[in-house]
């Protein structure tokens, strides 16, 4: 998996992506991130000038479209000579789709991603007509670029490429999957401040442990997204309860029958054990 930035701070990138769990993924090359200074492609060579007043008036400045189309081009043909699918190249703005966990999944499907940063007012609406293929923001507030966004994504997708995580298994069972969060979580001492270790994690009944945690996952959820647990609901609806049969009840000439049959078992079943009886005692004289 390869992350290119188009960046004005190149640094900030590889600085905050070169440790932790993303940091060994490079060390290791389950993944990879290139940092791409934008103003290496600026026709000011003097200044390295990439941002401009805006047509129409208005406060800011906005980034220039013929520096980023550039970088652009540049990684493009980079990619081009280790593959043949065309990368998706993301502008990382408040205007776009909110991220979350299965796009998250979805991207890190890909081979390579191209993520944009802005600053200053935006960017140029020409070149993110011209390059863009996937407008993501990470929440509805502005930051002073879009460098920290990229980072938060390429985080969350890097944790569910394959060999990332020492335990793969953790990355399916996190908060989010399946739309539930994540169930709580126990460490040693067993009692710590008068606080036990819930009974079922120290039983070894794996599978009692597993319903448990489900149960856990769907009540944390209820509990604090509300609008998560109605997703997950309307994916996993409760089963219908199977319909109980209900016993005929018999009528009263029915009852009656049925016990006289009975005291007729039970008299000649009498009877019958008198005579054997009477039988044995004529022998015996």
């Amino acid at each position: 998996m390869n992350f290119h930035v188009m960046t004005l701070f190149p640094e900030m990138i590889e600085q905050g992506l070169s440790n932790s769990i993303t940091g060994r993924a490079k060390d290791k090359g389950y993944i990879s991130f290139n940092a791409i200074n934008i103003r290496d492609y600026s026709a000011d060579y003097k200044h390295h000038k990439v941002d401009d007043y805006t047509y129409g008036g208005g406060a800011g400045m906005l980034m220039q479209a013929q520096p980023i189309y550039d970088c652009f081009q540049a990684i493009n043909e980079e990619i081009k000579k280790n593959s043949d699918t065309a990368p998706r190249v993301i502008y990382v703005t408040p205007q776009g789709s909110v991220f979350n966990q299965s796009m998250a999944q979805e991207l890190a499907r890909e081979e390579n991603l191209i993520f944009l940063c802005g600053h200053y007012e935006g960017v140029d609406e020409r070149v993110l007509e011209e390059i863009v293929t996937d407008y993501i923001s990470i929440g509805d507030y502005v930051l002073t670029g879009g460098e920290l966004p990229a980072m938060v994504m390429i985080d969350a997708i890097s944790r569910l490429v394959p060999g990332v995580l020492n335990n793969d298994e953790s990355a399916m069972t996190e908060s989010f999957n399946n739309n539930l969060l994540e169930y709580p979580q126990y460490s040693r001492p067993e009692e710590w401040m008068g606080k036990k270790v819930p009974a079922i994690l120290l039983s070894g009944d794996h599978k009692k442990v597993d319903e448990w945690r489900l149960e856990q996952s769907i009540i944390r959820t209820k509990e604090r997204r509300p609008d998560l647990y109605e997703k997950w609901l309307a994916e996993n609806p409760p089963k219908p309860e199977k319909p109980k049969r209900k016993r005929r009840k018999k009528s009263a000439s029915a009852e009656t029958t049925d016990n006289a049959d009975i005291n007729s078992q039970t008299k000649a079943g009498g009877i019958a054990a008198e005579a054997c009886e009477s039988e044995n005692n004529e022998e015996k004289k």
